[in-house]
């Protein structure tokens, strides 16, 4: 066995990365990579290792290792998500990571879905779906979080196209949760496009954007990719205040700030989610950042404040039990300035090739005006909020669990009818089976935000239509180099 986690998670040049490592055998290759546009191997060294104990609690607590190696961040190391590849003398490989953040804030900040890939973290204890609430982040990553090969082959939206044994292959070596979670399934690809089409990014945590008031200070473009599923309360009143003084915002992510979570000893990710009447805060002063949905009547705030958007009223396209779709938007504002260079007709579908349209999507109520959608009656959807295109989704009941699920799992079609709708009734259950993914804009305060309402946006960004509503968002707000 061999395993490693860094801390801190990120950094400036001159700051040092404490890196822990576990492996029998005496030694293992650590080597730290640049991955971008293309991938760099920046330093390596033989480490002298040995097994360090994994506690029991280490899933809440940590495992507490030694350091095994201090990095220092080098000054010419430019901002980016480092991985560190670690291989046992055996063979064996592990992944573990660190950012490096930039010294002077750039205009435009990416800040990866790290509280994501914590309440997904099974690594020898239970993730949010597996009986825990609480996450530590002093422990490992599952295999596939930060490195898999071919994400666009083995990722949700695919894999009930492939064979099940190849599928059954695959998860006998990754995570079963690293195709809902994790670098490596679409900020890498995001990153890998922004490069070579001449955006600078600035990078972050979860954990940053929470403890550091100061981190959009001096930016002009914030940016979320993927599955960015956790927010804490600091997260959002940043976000959103930053947003009203005159920021801009792309969602290029989808279920985004469903839960809210809590940091709580250690930097440990704290959620109850459907336990929620288990969490301490409920009947204190604190019960608002109760650890439940965003949406929920508990927190009275709606990520579709922030967002445009809600889980509540998307869900699932392109994968089991939810509607397969054309795997692209059909766009009904062609003269929108999201698809200047772009020769549409409402109508047309936009992204359906390489399946953006897929996994975990966000939407609104919508009715019929003249023909075309608008958003209508969602609670915390902006009054000025445009819908740009639309496709089909649809909330799991319970019933659909994938395999792999715990007997304890309850669809989000029953939880949302039960806190949103009055109650789990069939009759209540119809009222939000039939979601939508929603790409949509609108203008909050003094700045705006822009949304994809899907998780799979990055994996169209080698297509001339997604590429270039993606150019035309950033390219709003920055000036792309050539």
């Amino acid at each position: 066995m061999i395993a490693g986690y860094c801390w801190p998670q990120s950094g400036t040049p001159g700051d040092t990365v404490d890196l822990m490592i576990s492996a029998s055998g005496g030694s293992c290759r650590a080597e730290v990579l640049r991955t971008g546009a293309s991938e760099l191997l920046m330093s390596s060294w033989d480490v002298q290792v040995g097994e360090q104990p994994v506690p029991e609690d280490c899933a809440t607590e940590g495992c507490g290792w030694n350091p095994s190696l201090s990095l220092d961040i080098d000054p010419a190391w430019q901002p980016g998500f480092y991985l560190v590849r670690l291989t046992a003398s055996d063979g064996e490989v592990a992944e573990a990571f660190f950012v490096v953040r930039a010294a002077e804030p750039t205009e435009t900040l990416l800040v990866l879905s790290t509280s994501t890939w914590a309440a997904y973290n099974d690594w020898a204890g239970p993730s949010f779906y597996t009986g825990g609430h609480e996450s530590s982040q002093h422990r490992p990553l599952p295999r596939g979080f930060l490195d898999k090969p071919d994400p666009h082959r083995y990722r949700v939206a695919r894999f009930r196209q492939l064979p099940r044994p190849e599928v059954n292959e695959y998860f006998d070596k990754y995570s079963f949760w690293s195709g809902a979670a994790g670098w490596a399934n679409w900020e890498r690809l995001f990153v890998s496009w922004a490069e070579r089409n001449g955006v600078v990014l600035d990078y972050a945590t979860s954990l940053d954007l929470h403890s550091r008031p100061d981190l959009l200070d001096g930016r002009r473009l914030y940016l979320s990719v993927g599955h960015d599923e956790y927010w804490s309360e600091a997260m959002r009143d940043q976000v959103e205040n930053w947003i009203e003084a005159g920021g801009a915002a792309a969602f290029f992510s989808g279920n985004t700030a469903f839960w809210q979570v809590r940091f709580g000893a250690d930097d440990r990710v704290i959620g109850y989610k459907l336990d929620f009447e288990l969490d301490p805060v409920m009947g204190t002063d604190a019960q608002h950042t109760v650890s439940t949905m965003w949406s929920d009547p508990l927190t009275g705030r709606p990520e579709s404040e922030m967002t445009g958007v809600t889980f509540t009223r998307g869900g699932y396209a392109h994968c089991r039990r939810a509607p397969k779709g054309s795997g692209g938007y059909s766009i009904w504002r062609p003269d929108h300035w999201a698809f200047d260079g772009l020769r549409l007709i409402a109508g047309d579908v936009l992204g359906g090739e390489p399946v953006v349209v897929g996994y975990e999507c966000d939407g609104c109520e919508l009715a019929l005006v003249d023909g075309l959608p608008v958003a209508v009656g969602s609670a915390g959807t902006p009054a000025n909020f445009e819908v740009l295109g639309t496709a089909p989704a649809r909330l799991w009941e319970t019933a659909d669990a994938p395999p792999g699920m715990p007997d304890t799992y309850v669809g989000e079609l029953n939880w949302v009818t039960e806190r949103l709708g009055g109650g789990d009734t069939p009759e209540n259950r119809a009222r939000f089976e039939h979601g939508s993914a929603v790409m949509g804009w609108f203008e909050r305060g003094r700045g705006e935000v822009f949304t994809t309402g899907c998780t799979d946006w990055a994996y169209g960004l080698e297509h001339d239509d997604v590429a270039t509503v993606t150019r035309n968002v950033i390219g709003r707000h920055v000036n792309l180099r050539q």
